[in-house]
């Protein structure tokens, strides 16, 4: 690779997780030659990023792209365009949305062809985690899985069985000897199925659907995938953790050795049970948003460090799928990947003007690290040129009638967000800016963990 630049960034403030500087960044071939404080090499191409911050290209672990078989619900393309104009250049696509699910090397490689001809990002891809496919781990993990995913309860999918205790144990069993993680939908599937035949005789609303997923059904299942990530030596990642109460056992559990990260989400940090009264359907998730004083503690529970990662768990549906009397049938799931992003930075920087470097590590940094990504997550000489050009006093107004995905909903309608993204580049090339999407389709690549050797 030729350590002369054929792209510039100059002038920009530079953010890592150590701090934020300014400097240019100097590109060859895709990849990072060079972050100086001022390069003098002439380049092919120069973007002037004066005034601006050129953030880690965000690395999405948690997006349902339902493609292929459900592309009616959202797809690839879509997908990966939305996610690049919210700042986004990696994601990982969950296995269970897609028709059929990804459990087998052949429905993964299928998948991996889609993606190749379609996204516009990098990407990798999940394998699943269900009763009847333990034996096939080993071909997911030799076929490129980033780990296996798995449901504690039902993931509304008869494709997608979820897991109890003993087939958790058993795939954990074997993921540790195959040296893969383990992330887990933690909601205790037999609290969920009585709580929802209790409350679901009182009516249909939102109120009742609320009453059937309090918090209890995430910190059993919490302590449930814990005890046994512990007792077999398996990786483990939490998923979606809605609250502090959870966080504060996945901590519990590190203090006596489990190998446990946690995720949540943007739409845990900017909205609360309320928004879900106000808002409906579009905001309906699983497990659920929560009162404002737990959001209030999740919040704080972030600035302490007890949040790994954050994912948007991208999650659309047809309009027609979310709507009706009956909250309960109606599809759970927030569409959250363009506006998600731009509105958490905002939101952060507005409780702390020093929190670019944090946010970089939790969206970028942490994932890479987590998820076995050696050349994505940071703006470093040797790293892929994954970054976007950030302007932090943008002033806007969210509207849904800009968003890319393929329906045009969402529960940041009408949001103030000081953040904008102003362009985002995949390896060096310009994906996304100043709101035209670069002509991408197929442009985005496959990447493989790099995992250690097991005999």
């Amino acid at each position: 690779m030729s350590s002369k630049p054929d792209l510039l960034i100059h002038g920009g403030h530079v953010v890592t997780p150590e701090g934020i500087c300014r400097a240019d960044i100097g590109v060859a071939e895709g990849r990072i030659v060079m972050v100086e404080h001022a390069i003098r090499d002439a380049a092919a191409a120069t973007i002037d990023a004066t005034g601006l911050y050129v953030f880690p290209g965000i690395l999405d672990a948690h997006v349902h792209f339902n493609e292929p078989g459900r592309t009616d619900w959202e797809g690839l393309a879509t997908g990966s365009a939305s996610l690049a104009a919210g700042g986004g250049t990696w994601f990982c696509d969950m296995p269970l949305n897609s028709s059929p699910p990804v459990l087998n090397a052949a429905t993964f490689n299928g998948k991996r062809r889609l993606a190749e001809e379609k996204s516009a990002t990098d990407f990798s891809l999940w394998g699943g985690l269900v009763p009847d496919n333990p034996d096939k781990l080993e071909e997911l993990r030799d076929a490129g899985a980033v780990g296996f995913k798995a449901f504690m309860c039902e993931s509304g999918l008869n494709e997608f069985p979820h897991v109890d205790a003993v087939t958790l144990r058993t795939g954990m069993k074997r993921s540790a000897a195959l040296g893969m993680i383990v992330a887990v939908h933690a909601e205790d599937n037999a609290m969920a199925a009585q709580l929802t035949a209790a409350r679901r005789v009182q009516g249909g609303d939102v109120r009742a659907w609320l009453a059937s997923r309090p918090v209890d059904l995430e910190l059993a299942a919490i302590c449930t995938a814990t005890d046994i990530a512990g007792e077999t030596g398996c990786a483990l990642h939490i998923v979606h953790v809605s609250s502090a109460a959870g966080l504060a056992l996945i901590a519990d559990a590190r203090t006596h050795g489990v190998n446990v990260s946690a995720e949540t989400c943007p739409h845990y940090l900017l909205l609360n049970e309320d928004d879900l009264l106000r808002i409906g359907a579009p905001a309906k998730c699983a497990p659920p948003l929560r009162p404002e004083p737990w959001r209030q503690d999740l919040w704080r529970a972030v600035g302490t460090g007890a949040v790994d990662t954050i994912g948007s768990d991208h999650s659309p549906a047809p309009p027609e799928m979310k709507s009706g009397d009956d909250f309960f049938s109606i599809w759970g799931g927030i569409s959250g990947c363009q506006h998600g992003f731009p509105l958490l930075l905002s939101e952060a920087l507005a409780r702390d003007p020093a929190s670019l470097p944090h946010m970089a590590a939790l969206l970028a940094a942490n994932v890479a690290n987590r998820f076995r990504l050696p050349h994505k997550g940071r703006i470093a000489a040797g790293c892929d040129a994954d970054f976007t050009l950030l302007d932090l006093r943008s002033g806007q107004t969210l509207q849904n009638a800009s968003l890319l995905y393929r329906h045009r909903q969402g529960p940041y309608h009408g949001r103030r967000c000081s953040v904008a993204v102003r362009a985002t580049f995949v390896r060096g090339r310009q994906a996304w800016s100043e709101g035209v999407l670069a002509p991408a389709a197929g442009k985005g690549r496959f990447i493989q963990p790099i995992l250690p050797h097991h005999a």
